[in-house]
């Protein structure tokens, strides 16, 4: 059998950026915990092997996209939650050469990361995809890991951004130019500097996580996805509809917008709120929840000091996303009124990735494609 990063292949068409209907996405399996802040034994692993079964079923049931997180240091509290991360760029690398059609994501963080390697490594990882990878690109916030990394968290929220943005100024001349050159800016100055393997298709797809105004800001400069914390899908409609605007009057681009949800889907109403109440309530590891809370009210602007001060247990279920929780039916009401409102798509977490997923897959895309949210997605043939 052929292998899936020899680029003779003939490759399956990128569904990500075609724009034809609404995106799904999961989010944070490389995470010990994925979102949810919680003791219960059976909580996910994050090991290499479950990231693996994830991502051939994710190929399988026709799933977008995967989104990492890139931890250095967990939140501490009973579980240390997000403990053990498996490194974005690795693991992508990884599960591209594992997969057919799904596009992987590494998530980079430009405070520790020198433009010029990561020009490379995430072209190289393009290359093992085929054409399939994709970059978040994080300013940072999280103090504990710039103390870690012996960096200074600068205080303002600008300089931050500022930094990142020359960082994807010169990402992206490196991708797109020919030859050996010089670069200088605030943060970084390149003498001789080239990049070689360019991305298969010249650039990658670009994610960026930002809920500040800054951060939003940078992502309808530079992303072709905005992905930002919103409470709701009224919030959601009004979010759109500045970070389009925004993106369009200030940039002549359009861009597309993304929020991250964590699903409970169950036969009945009853069973999903038992469920939820089991671990993020009864087992919840508060600990942790209060201590990722503290971080973000202190180092991040991606929620608000409202949504902070209300969003402790929906913090425990799903690191403060959108909740899905109900009937199959319930979960497809959802996702077509944040589609309605605007949304080009949604990542999704579950507490057991894997059997969830499966479960999701049988019961709630067909729903979404029946209403036309979804369009069905083609069966991977048995070889590639």
């Amino acid at each position: 059998m052929a292998g899936y990063a020899d680029e003779r292949v003939i490759r399956m068409s990128n569904t990500l950026v075609d724009g034809q209907d609404f995106k799904l996405g999961l989010f944070s399996p490389n995470c010990s915990g994925g979102l949810a802040v919680t003791a219960i034994p059976e909580r996910w692993s994050a090991s290499w092997a479950d990231n693996l079964r994830l991502a051939q079923l994710a190929d399988q049931v026709g799933i977008d996209f995967i989104l990492p997180i890139a931890r250095w240091i967990g939140y501490g509290g009973e579980t240390n939650f997000h403990e053990g991360v498996l490194e974005p760029i690795p693991w992508a690398s990884g599960l591209l050469a594992s997969t057919r059609r799904v596009v992987v994501f590494a998530t980079v963080h430009t405070a520790f990361n020198h433009p010029v390697v990561s020009a490379k490594q995430l072209a190289t990882v393009d290359h093992v995809g085929g054409g399939r990878a994709g970059v978040n690109v994080v300013a940072g916030w999280n103090e504990p890991e710039y103390r870690a990394m012996g960096v200074e968290l600068p205080e303002a929220h600008d300089d931050r951004y500022a930094r990142a943005q020359e960082w994807f100024d010169h990402l992206r001349a490196l991708w797109t130019t020919e030859g050996r050159g010089d670069r200088e800016g605030r943060f970084f100055t390149l003498r001789g500097v080239e990049s070689m393997p360019k991305p298969v298709q010249g650039v990658l797809p670009v994610l960026n996580a930002g809920s500040s105004p800054q951060g939003r800001d940078f992502a309808a400069r530079n992303a072709n996805f905005v992905f930002t914390i919103i409470g709701d899908a009224d919030e959601g409609a009004k979010v759109v509809a500045q970070l389009t605007e925004a993106a369009r009057t200030r940039y002549q681009r359009a861009v597309g917008v993304m929020s991250p949800a964590h699903v409970v889907c169950r036969p009945t109403r009853a069973e999903a709120r038992e469920y939820l109440h089991y671990y993020a309530e009864e087992n919840a590891d508060w600990e942790a929840v209060d201590n990722l809370m503290r971080l973000q009210g202190l180092h991040a602007q991606s929620f608000t000091k409202e949504m902070l001060a209300g969003f402790r247990s929906r913090f425990a279920a799903g690191h403060g996303t959108c909740p899905l929780i109900g009937t199959p039916d319930d979960v497809a009401d959802e996702i077509e009124r944040y589609a309605k409102a605007g949304l080009a798509g949604m990542t999704l977490s579950f507490v057991d990735y894997i059997g969830e997923l499966r479960q999701f897959a049988d019961e709630v895309i067909p729903r979404l494609e029946a209403r036309g949210i979804r369009q069905p997605r083609p069966a991977l043939d048995q070889e590639a």
